[in-house]
């Protein structure tokens, strides 16, 4: 269904609260929400059994995204939702659902005692393929979370959006993920800090003393690189305040840093195609495994 936000639903807490991001989402962007359902056939041993019969796991499948429809009516009125529930294999099902939607939401488990995900192999089969932005919500996921805290401290949705963080090497800058970034920002009526990382001099690595006049020169050089690369999009989103840090170290620590402030990361991955691996690069594979905030990947060329 083209023009929706998707959303793969299981009834599991990760997906649910994926689900309610998916909501909010699209009442943002102000599109209909389609929750997804893949009903994975019971092996037969266990299709013979009396009380985990194949009827019976149907049964619960189905009443999984009806529940979680009408539940979403309550709390989002005016959304307008529908439901699909498909056999098969869940990557395969989902793949299909995010080639014809505008966005598709994945929910992911929560690291026990530690900001960050776990994300399993089917989300990690999903966004290594897909060809429209994916966005994984970790189990526990609040709405109040993406929020700054409100006059008297108490976490708040009611109070202005924490900003959107962009990844972005300035070697090779891709419109499709820069807009995304700018657009979710300007939704959300809040700021985008935009994190660079580039590299210390290799002499670090050999123990030799650092060259202060030489550091600062780069990180100059740096910071102007990544002005030039903003400087188009100041006059495109005139009313998004953009916040440039221009970093040395690892752009994934950086990254993971900064997700602990913000309402949402946006991350890249480039588009390959060969059969075998997880294509989606070592920094937002990092992000995915650590970020604090709901992570959105953007494909690109």
């Amino acid at each position: 269904m083209p023009g929706t936000v998707t959303v793969g639903l299981d009834g599991s807490p990760e997906s649910l609260a994926a689900t309610e991001w998916a909501a909010r989402e699209a009442q943002l962007r102000g599109l209909p929400l389609r929750l997804v359902n893949v009903w994975e056939p019971v092996p037969e041993p266990m299709a013979q059994a009396p009380l985990l019969g194949a009827e019976t796991h149907q049964h619960w499948s189905e009443r999984i995204p009806r529940e979680a429809a009408e539940g979403v009516r309550a709390r989002h009125p005016g959304i307008e939702i529908s439901t699909e529930q498909h056999h098969g294999r869940p990557d395969e099902v989902l793949l299909k659902a995010a080639a014809d939607a505008e966005l598709l939401v994945l929910g992911t488990r929560g690291l026990s005692g530690v900001s960050g995900f776990m994300v399993g192999s089917v989300g990690l089969a999903v966004v290594a393929r897909a060809e429209h932005p994916v966005v994984f919500v970790r189990a526990g996921e609040q709405a109040a979370d993406e929020h700054l805290m409100d006059p008297s401290g108490i976490p708040s949705a009611a109070a202005p959006f924490r900003p959107v963080v962009l990844g972005l090497d300035t070697r090779g800058p891709h419109d499709v993920l820069t807009e995304f970034a700018f657009a979710a920002a300007q939704r959300r009526a809040t700021a985008l800090r935009v994190v660079h990382a580039w590299n210390e001099p290799p002499y670090i690595a050999y123990g030799m003393p650092p060259d202060l006049e030489m550091n600062a020169r780069l990180a100059e050089q740096d910071a102007a690189a990544l002005a030039d690369a903003l400087r188009p999009w100041h006059d495109k989103y005139p009313d998004v305040e953009i916040i440039q840090d221009s970093l040395s170290g690892k752009a994934a620590n950086h990254l993971v840093d900064a997700s602990r402030e913000a309402s949402l990361v946006v991350v890249g991955r480039r588009v390959r195609h060969a059969t075998l691996g997880a294509h989606i690069g070592p920094v937002t594979h990092a992000v995915l495994h650590h970020c604090a905030a709901p992570v959105a990947v953007v494909p690109h060329e």
